[in-house]
């Protein structure tokens, strides 16, 4: 876990023991409407390396690609990434949960801690990637905000990488195919561009937090005997085990209860 560099959380009874400010990464994945959206890249970047280097060397090729390309450039892959025939969706409980009710669950308890901090989440969700980032430095409860990590978003963010592999990304462009007849047109050499920002953070969030995929594997299969066991939860932000959502599949189950 990194040592604080006094990362003002608006708050003077908040301990925020940790490297990296996490608002500053939730800017990356905010929709780049104006030209300010290059220079809070510059922002993070130069953030990460001073307290981060690792984190700053897997950001660069996006750097690189922000401060050389057109905004419409960038607007375009935002859009394809994350919202038009997506490569993934930034609401971490959908990733992780697909339309399993646990994500309801997760929904209720993540709003919240988001009242709870004064943390407002705008017309997203409670589990976007953003809210959740600006909701870190905000909580005053050390112990829920490592839950929330560890247990939630390492785990959505390693989801969300993977993501953009090419096998994956491929078989996401059948289903959009056979759903919507047509492919969107994007750019092919920077089509998995924000791959660089999602290597960046999970980086960034296991110096700071730290994960252990064994760990938090038999967190789960603990979560399972109990809930088969009925026995309830503590206080967490979502009791139980965590499912293996498949989000080409969770895309094309949604895609056909929009045409029913």
């Amino acid at each position: 876990m990194g040592n604080t560099l006094g990362i003002n959380t608006g708050d003077a009874g908040i301990t925020y023991p940790y490297l990296v400010d996490y608002r500053q990464f939730a800017d990356l994945f905010i929709y780049p409407a104006n030209e300010g959206y290059k220079k809070r890249v510059l922002d993070i970047y130069d953030h990460l390396v001073e307290v981060l280097p690792e984190a700053a060397a897997a950001l660069e090729p996006f750097v690189k690609f922000t401060q050389s390309c057109t905004l419409s450039d960038i607007q375009e892959l935002f859009l394809r990434s994350f919202d038009l025939q997506a490569i993934t969706t930034l609401d971490i409980g959908f990733i992780l949960f697909g339309e399993d009710y646990k994500r309801g669950q997760l929904l209720v308890n993540l709003n919240t801690e988001h009242k709870m901090a004064g943390n407002p989440c705008h017309t997203e969700l409670a589990d976007h990637l953003p809210n959740i980032l600006n909701l870190l430095p905000k909580m005053k409860d050390d112990s829920m905000r490592c839950e929330l990590t560890t247990r939630l978003l390492i785990p959505a963010v390693l989801k969300m990488k993977d993501e953009f592999s090419t096998d994956r990304v491929q078989k996401k462009d059948v289903v959009y195919k056979k759903h919507q007849k047509i492919l969107l047109e994007s750019s092919q050499q920077y089509r998995l561009i924000y791959q660089y920002c999602l290597k960046a953070l999970f980086i960034a969030l296991e110096n700071d937090f730290g994960y252990d995929a064994a760990v938090n594997e038999f967190l789960t299969q603990q979560s399972e005997q109990n809930d088969a066991a009925g026995v309830q939860g503590n206080a967490a932000l979502c009791s139980g085990p965590v499912p293996q959502a498949d989000y080409t599949r969770s895309i094309d189950t949604e895609m056909k209860i929009e045409k029913e």
